[in-house]
């Protein structure tokens, strides 16, 4: 069986600022969120690694290019950091940052790949961040004024752009299960941010659009499928809460221009509306995109409560529903996230039913893997297992498209073993080995697969289990 992809389908993969550039405090940059957060708590990191050097590709963005090229990339997926180009958030640009992403960006068009440009991957600048972050409205005002000057600066080459990337990960992370700074556990605090996110996100679109540029503005959104444990009503219901609170938040105002009724009504229930302001609505229903990339790693699987809540605790997402392990699930250990490869077509699926089937693009997809040195054969990393996760996952895809979805491109997460937050770098994703010590890079066997997939736009059934 030949799994053969549409013509000029995206191959590729993604990155961001923070996680690759290293040079966290060189080159003018200020520090982001995260380099506080290290330099207070860095017990909080495994191993104590925090974003100081991360992959070094500030340095070594040249080689990291011809590695791309290497891999057959025909388009790349990466971030600016705020922080870097505009450093106390509000002010002058910084020259050097100027300097390095024309060089990056210049680069990766001299070696055919298409740079897609993320404005803001997790890493708010602390300056902002020390005027409240997302929760203040002088903060979306500063985003739309750095998205502008990004258009103005790198518009002319860069024909595909995202304004945020899984924009409600610093909302759980940062406001409900405190694994981003500021560490903050209130609801009403975490709708305030994920509101005023989306209203960023719509003034940087209303700019784009103003601006004339050209190429396209879209945002990457990390879907994650409810799925219920049953069919009984409760369950459903509680899938339902889990989709709009994590999925609809985001995806409903990029693609409707609009919050879907079910959740107004629903934080209306538990008092736990944001704030709003006359002319939002207007604002957001401007906010509508021409390109939605998807982040798929794992389903969520949910219940009914089989509990009563705690009325003395906070309120939470978990008072709507309760997480449902799903008996023989495929796990991947290492990551302790189940692998559910139909996922991605019932993404596509929904998108395409639901919504209009958008233009769209896989803008990551990927599995993490701890010490992955005891694959090594012959100087190579032999990670056949990250092999068989993606080509299971780009049948499903080829599957929705085959249907129709208007699904354009697969990016990996990630071309190189990256630094990952919290988790420092306990789990590897790369194509390409990354070794810590000596900054070498080693292409995995599933670099070379990747980049023999890209060549031939597909692949053969058979190929994917010769190991």
């Amino acid at each position: 069986m030949k799994y053969v992809f549409p013509e000029d389908f995206w191959w590729g993969s993604a990155s961001s600022a923070l996680q690759t550039e290293g040079d966290s405090r060189q080159g003018g940059k200020s520090p982001t969120i995260w380099d506080t957060w290290y330099a207070n708590q860095p017990w909080r990191f495994h191993q104590q690694v925090g974003p100081q050097e991360t992959s070094t590709f500030y340095r070594n963005w040249r080689q990291d290019i011809a590695l791309l090229k290497q891999l057959n990339h025909n388009s790349f997926r990466t971030s600016l950091s705020w922080s870097r180009l505009i450093p106390d958030g509000t002010g002058e640009v910084n020259p050097q940052a100027v300097a390095f992403y024309n060089n990056v960006i210049d680069e990766l068009l001299a070696q055919g790949i298409k740079p897609f440009i993320t404005l803001f991957h997790f890493d708010m600048p602390m300056a902002m961040q020390e005027k409240g972050g997302w929760e203040n409205r002088d903060v979306v005002a500063a985003f739309s004024r750095y998205a502008q000057i990004c258009f103005e600066l790198f518009g002319d080459r860069v024909m595909h752009w995202f304004t945020f990337n899984e924009p409600i990960v610093p909302v759980e992370g940062g406001y409900l299960y405190d694994f981003h700074y500021p560490n903050v556990v209130d609801f009403k605090r975490a709708a305030t941010v994920a509101y005023h996110t989306v209203l960023a996100h719509a003034s940087a679109v209303r700019a784009f659009r103003a601006g004339l540029y050209a190429g396209e503005i879209g945002i990457v959104l990390n879907l994650t499928p409810s799925y219920p444990r049953s069919q009984n009503p409760a369950d459903v219901s509680a899938a339902h809460h889990a989709d709009l609170l994590f999925n609809r938040s985001f995806l409903d105002p990029v693609l409707r221009g609009e919050y879907p009724a079910d959740l107004v009504a629903l934080l209306k229930t538990w008092d736990q509306l944001p704030a709003c302001q006359p002319g939002d609505r207007a604002l957001i229903a401007e906010g509508k995109i021409d390109l939605l990339g998807v982040n798929y790693y794992q389903p969520r699987r949910v219940k009914c409560r089989d509990s009563a809540v705690n009325p003395l605790a906070p309120f939470m997402p978990e008072w709507l529903f309760e997480n449902y392990e799903m008996p023989g699930r495929k796990m991947n250990p290492y990551r302790g996230w189940e692998i559910y490869e139909p996922g991605i077509y019932d993404i596509l699926t929904n998108l395409r039913v639901n919504y209009d089937n958008p233009r769209c693009f896989i803008s990551e997809n990927g599995m993490g893997v701890e010490n992955e040195q005891r694959f090594i054969e012959n100087g190579q990393i032999n990670d056949h297992y990250r092999i068989e996760f993606v080509s299971e996952h780009l049948k499903w895809l080829h599957k929705g498209i085959s249907e129709g979805s208007n699904c354009l491109g697969y990016h990996m997460w990630t071309f190189i073993d990256n630094w990952s937050w919290c988790n420092g770098y306990k789990n590897r994703y790369g194509l390409v080995q990354l070794d810590l010590a000596s900054q070498q890079r080693t292409v995995k066997k599933s670099g070379e697969w990747f980049a023999a997939t890209a060549a031939d736009n597909g692949f053969n059934e058979r190929e994917t289990n010769d190991d």
